[in-house]
């Protein structure tokens, strides 16, 4: 461990003010009182009672003497910094994702109310604002009751000093990193206290990029492990692939064919791009190494590193590397590509589309293919990886970046393998991602030294990362179905970035700077005056019952969206083409909806009030019940769904509430008019609103949390 006074030198030397201090007590004589006291030799100084404040140059001597009985050698006195916002800010080396930065309330306040914003390292001056206007204490930075705001600048430039490009992050062996307090001021900041653990780790470089075009759509295919006599896991997958009417082979060591498929002797004589493994765990290693001139080798079987045998997973990734072939796995499901009768899941194939995923759980996985389809869902490629020991998340992310078959991107992880990679793919990524993490509450983090340490946890780490690169990080499958839905339904009519509107953040261009800031939108600073109203506005929510659209308001302010009011000159056109309103309008607007009102009176509702006040997004909500109590056909609702379809210039969302009321198959029909006219449609409010805040975010609309 450095002592406190060679990291301030350290700090010194990158411009970062610190106070004038010795080490030596007996030159103590040269700095201006009042003095602080410090035991150079102890980690948590206060604690201990290693640290006296506003000591004079008579007092100074005694207080040496009495701390040394107690403490030992080793001193550091400095000038008393004066009176600020105490702040920490500290860095700390994850486990998967390499530096994080922390700042916060510092002082006595960093274990009192752990108040603190975590970014990855390297850090934008973007990032280290919103940092800093994401802390509940903000208030106190900008000026509060009475007291100046201290300077914001200052402490900006600190943040970016230790994490920003070309910070003391880079040169650090970390370890841990921490400066708490910093005293921040009207007149800028001092880092009055600091410590530094070192801890040397490997440099990170990323692979080179890789060409995944043939394990979506491979010419030929192998299945290794399929049996003549006892049906497993093999030949399932054999049946998947005949199905799909894909070319396959078996590989087997004395059968002709297995199950009406013909069969090789082993996987050298194979002739294929692609192999599927589904052998036991200590036999894979040896199956790998024959498939020398295989582009890509998945292995389906468990017992690896997930269950307490590195040395077997160790072992396949050698054999792999010997072999020159690319590894999916081990413990993955395989590749589903419709467009490349790529599969690994029964039913058959579905529709070719553009939305891709890359899941680190092949079941999981599973799911999100059938119940997606069945919602709506046409996949490009998706990509199961389990314990992803060759081919990575962060890997595939690049490639689909610039795949043409691909619009919007959804992740399933559990353990980002290489989080640096992963967070510089998600930053030059240009498509919508959506990520859903699995154990972001349950892995913990190892016991940390400094309070840096124990404030970074897992749960934070991943939403720092969706923050700082623009993704959508959501908390269930249905989420990430439901906003997948959204995207696809409407990347291929995105609408020009909305200038910046209040309460909203705006636009800007996708950075492949991890750095960058947010990705794929700016924020404006705190303090910042909002300019004049915005040509477009956010989100209008329309649809039957009050009730239903307070509900409705409940659940897009959870969302973190603001739904802007209605323009006061919209009265008059309402009434003329036959809506009843009273003196005042709202959103969430009040609209009847049924079998009994006219079915195109919604979209002349639409049409009418984004001619006065453009809309980015349109949530039209309809009681699919009321359809049914008070009417005796579905043609009414298909009506309403044919003419919403018709709406143009704004992103219409459709929620079709108390859907269990229609007949066996309407809901699939009204889901197929959407669907045609580019709709997305929800069962509830709450998973429209997760998926419209997603594509607010991500298209330029608002700033918040799905």
């Amino acid at each position: 461990m450095w002592t406190e006074h060679q990291v301030k030198e350290l700090l010194r030397e990158a411009g970062v003010p610190v106070p004038r201090g010795v080490a030596d007590p007996a030159l103590a004589g040269t700095l201006t009182p009042p003095l602080v006291l410090k035991s150079a030799g102890l980690l948590h100084k206060t604690d201990a009672g290693g640290v006296r404040l506003g000591l004079t140059h008579d007092t100074l001597g005694p207080a040496v003497a009495e701390m040394r009985d107690r403490l030992g050698d080793g001193f550091l006195i400095e000038e008393q910094a004066p009176a600020g916002v105490e702040l920490i800010v500290g860095l700390v080396r994850d486990p998967g994702f390499g530096p994080v930065l922390l700042a916060g309330l510092g002082g006595v306040w960093t274990e009192a109310l752990r108040d603190t914003a975590l970014r990855l390292c390297p850090i934008s001056e973007t990032d280290a604002r919103r940092m800093l206007a994401s802390l509940r204490g903000s208030p106190l930075l900008y000026g509060h009751r009475g007291t100046p705001p201290v300077d914001l600048d200052a402490v900006v430039k600190l943040l970016l000093t230790i994490g920003g490009h070309g910070g003391l992050w880079e040169r650090l062996e970390l370890g841990e990193f921490e400066l708490n307090p910093v005293i921040a001021s009207p007149s800028g900041v001092v880092a009055v206290d600091a410590r530094y653990l070192p801890s040397p780790s490997s440099p990170h470089v990323p692979p080179p990029a890789h060409d995944f075009t043939t394990l979506f759509e491979p010419r030929r295919v192998a299945v290794v492990g399929a049996s003549t006599s006892r049906p497993n896991f093999g030949n399932m997958f054999l049946e998947f692939y005949l199905a799909a009417g894909a070319e396959v082979v078996a590989v087997h060591p004395t059968a002709a064919s297995v199950g009406g498929v013909p069969a090789v002797p082993s996987l050298a004589a194979a002739d294929v791009d692609y192999a599927l493994v589904a052998v036991p765990a200590s036999r894979c290693a040896e199956v790998v190494r024959e498939a020398r001139g295989v582009p890509y080798t998945q292995v389906m079987s468990g017992g690896f590193g997930e269950a307490g045998h590195p040395d077997l997973e160790a072992a396949l990734a050698g054999a792999a590397r010997e072999a020159g072939t690319r590894l999916l796995g081990p413990n993955c499901m395989g590749v589903y590509c419709p467009r490349g009768r790529q599969t690994f899941v029964g039913g058959g194939l579905g529709p070719p589309g553009t939305v891709a995923l890359i899941s680190q759980s092949g079941g999981l996985a599973g799911e999100v293919i059938k119940v997606g389809e069945r919602r709506g869902l046409a996949f490009s490629r998706v990509a199961t990886l389990g314990n992803a020991a060759d081919v990575t998340p962060a890997e595939l992310l690049r490639w689909l970046s610039a795949d043409p078959a691909t619009s919007v991107v959804g992740l399933y992880l559990e353990d980002p393998r290489d989080g640096l990679a992963l967070f510089s793919a998600l930053a030059g990524c240009p498509l919508p991602v959506v990520m859903l993490v699995g154990g972001r509450s349950g892995q913990g983090r190892r016991a940390a030294a400094s309070h840096t340490g124990g404030m970074v946890s897992d749960s934070r780490i991943w939403q720092a990362l969706a923050d700082q690169t623009g993704a959508t990080l959501v908390t269930t499958q249905d989420a990430l179905i439901g906003t997948l839905s959204y995207f696809q339904s409407h990347a291929p009519r995105r609408p020009p970035p909305a200038p910046p509107h209040p309460g909203h953040r705006s636009a800007s261009g996708r950075s492949s700077d991890p750095g960058a800031g947010a990705g794929r939108h700016s924020g404006s600073d705190p303090g910042e005056s909002p300019g004049p109203r915005a040509e477009r506005a956010g989100v209008l929510v329309i649809g039957p019952s009050g009730g239903a659209g307070v509900l409705a308001a409940d659940a897009f302010d959870d969302a973190g969206l603001t739904l802007d009011p209605l323009p006061d000159d919209v009265l008059d056109d309402l009434k003329a083409i036959g809506l009843g309103v009273g003196s005042s309008l709202a959103n969430p607007l009040e609209v009847p909806v049924g079998p009994r009102v006219r079915p195109d009176l919604v979209k002349q509702v639409i049409a009418t009030i984004v001619r006065r006040l453009p809309y980015q997004d349109v949530v039209a909500h309809v009681n699919v019940q009321s359809f049914f109590t008070y009417g005796t056909s579905a043609e009414p609702l298909r009506d309403y769904a044919r003419h919403l379809g018709e709406v143009e210039g704004v992103r219409v969302t459709l929620v079709t509430r108390n859907g269990e009321f229609a007949p066996p198959a309407v809901e699939d029909e009204i889901r197929a008019i959407a669907a045609e006219a580019g709709i997305p449609v929800y069962r509830s409010m709450e998973a429209a609103a997760i998926a419209v805040a997603a594509g607010q975010r991500f298209y330029g609309g608002t700033d918040g949390t799905a």
